[in-house]
């Protein structure tokens, strides 16, 4: 049905005076962009070109890449830094890619910009740049000395997320069968990130350690990209009761774009809004967010792709590293849900199953922001 501009003007003044939508969302929709003036914060990302991959955090920040992630309408993306898992030394790994990191945005001072806080979010946005928070997937750089948080906090590192898919010296990971919960050395640590206003990230984690973390920190917790198991049973997943209690907490839940939405593998838009309604109902619409696992550059030849990423798959599982629901033939993203345009897809999805403009708004950065704001204060 068209609105006409007069039609459209009303509607909006009076959706405006009711609260029920931005003024971003309403220039948005008038634009026929549905995400036009937002900010749009994926919880964990990265940029980068897959179809040239490389380990070279510098040289994959290409002009294409820095254009796609513009034309995505991408604010912020919580991107991962330092040791994951592998041979390297934890600890000198990371300060590394911290420093190559902090040198790239130097290098790109038009288009990138180091997040330190949720007004730099804001700030990204205002400027029109791509904000750049640092993340670990991976607790491993602590060592054994909990003021280890302090050297990375000083570094500008915002988000912890306490372990990878196996167990660490701060719980069990997803795929550690004991699943044994915190570590003495594990709650140490919290109290410490608590004390630095730095996020605790529990995706990855198993169940036992992802309760007995959130319980034991003062902060609200988030769990940054996951998807909900009562949907999919999946380790990776996360239970209702682990996502209440974030929730209950004030924290904040991302879903991923991620294979282990579906059984199969092969996972579709459709589940990802699966997903986030059921986020939604569990946890309310103040504390959803997407964290899709992935970056924003179209992939040109998806058989190519493939072929290199079954490779891939093969070395996360003979290092142990793999999680149930990855395969030789499982992509790392959602086949229709990918590239510049995803944000925007997701949010006429979204749109079309209902949600109000503001409710979507939240979805894709507001949540986020507001949960930012909280942690590391204004």
């Amino acid at each position: 049905m068209a609105i006409d501009r007069r039609a459209f003007v009303t509607r909006a003044g009076a959706l405006t005076a009711l609260g029920m939508v931005s003024a971003p969302a309403l220039a948005a929709e008038a634009a026929g962009d549905p995400i036009a003036g937002w900010i749009v914060v994926n919880a964990l990302g990265g940029l980068g070109d897959p179809n040239h991959p490389t380990s070279d955090t510098r040289s994959a920040m290409s002009p294409r890449v820095l254009a796609e992630a513009h034309a995505s309408g991408l604010t912020a993306v919580n991107v991962t830094l330092g040791y994951v898992a592998g041979p390297e030394e934890p600890f000198e790994t990371t300060v590394r890619d911290i420093a190559t990191t902090d040198r790239m945005i130097r290098e790109n001072p038009r288009d990138l910009m180091k997040i330190l806080s949720a007004a730099d979010i804001r700030r990204a946005h205002a400027e029109k740049k791509i904000g750049l928070l640092y993340g670990f997937q991976n607790c491993a750089m602590m060592g054994k000395d909990a003021t280890r948080v302090d050297v990375f906090a000083d570094l500008g590192v915002r988000v912890f997320q306490l372990t990878y898919n196996p167990a660490n010296q701060i719980g069990d990971g997803s795929m550690a069968p004991e699943n044994r919960g915190i570590t003495p050395f594990g709650r140490e640590v919290i109290a410490r990130l608590n004390e630095r206003r730095v996020m605790v990230d529990l995706s990855h984690s198993g169940q036992r350690t992802c309760l007995e973390a959130a319980r034991a920190s003062r902060a609200p917790i988030s769990i940054n990209h996951t998807g909900c198991r009562a949907v999919t049973d999946l380790p990776r997943n996360k239970t209702d009761e682990e996502l209440r209690l974030v929730a209950e907490k004030g924290g904040f839940v991302g879903i991923y774009f991620m294979p282990f939405l579906d059984k199969t593998g092969h996972a579709t838009a459709a589940e990802v809004v699966a997903h986030i309604d059921h986020a939604v109902n569990v946890c309310g619409e103040d504390h959803v967010g997407i964290g899709t696992d992935g970056a924003v550059t179209q992939i040109d030849d998806l058989k190519a792709y493939g072929a290199m990423l079954a490779a891939e798959n093969a070395q996360r599982r003979a290092a142990g590293i793999s999680a149930t629901g990855e395969g030789p033939d499982t992509y790392p993203f959602v086949v229709d849900l990918r590239g510049p345009d995803q944000f925007r897809k997701l949010a006429r999805m979204l749109a079309a199953k209902g949600y109000p403009p503001r409710r979507v708004e939240k979805i894709l950065g507001l949540n986020f922001l507001r949960y930012g704001e909280e942690i590391w204060g204004g």
